[in-house]
């Protein structure tokens, strides 16, 4: 039986951002890269936490090559294939740090990802699905 959770909801009209007082005397003096532990993989990653979606003509390694310049990250589509990763990413180990692999939940999309990441070290995964609160998509993670 579905669930219908009654509870109130926020949207961005509910929400009210409210700079505070500041010592900082220019904008160029803001500092946006902030560090991020992650408590599993005993990994930390610096930078902007801003990233570029996983879309055919947005998630390209020419995009990613020019927002790494700034710390942001790209989560590269998924239709490049693991010869062109290999290819890109040799010449370009650099900016590994600042690219997401993208997948779906198909277990040909994990053999891809594992290959990559067997092979060059990239830190993120992107797992791009419709509705992440499907089961199908729990299952997914959990593999």
């Amino acid at each position: 039986m579905v669930h219908i959770d009654e509870a109130v909801k926020l949207d961005f009209k509910d929400v009210l951002i409210r700079p505070k007082r500041s010592t900082l005397k220019s904008r160029a003096q803001v500092d946006l890269n902030r560090k991020f532990p992650f408590k599993h993989s005993h990994r930390e990653w610096t930078g902007v936490p801003i990233m570029a979606a996983n879309m055919d003509t947005v998630g390209t390694f020419t995009m990613a090559e020019n927002l790494s310049q700034h710390g942001l990250l790209t989560c590269i589509h998924k239709h490049y294939t693991v010869d062109e990763w290999i290819e890109w990413g040799g010449s370009h180990a650099h900016i590994l740090p600042f690219v997401a692999v993208s997948m779906g939940t198909s277990e040909e999309d994990q053999q891809k990802v594992a290959t990559i990441r067997s092979l060059l070290d990239v830190p993120f995964i992107c797992m791009d699905v419709a509705n992440g609160y499907s089961e199908h998509f729990v299952q997914a993670v959990r593999r």
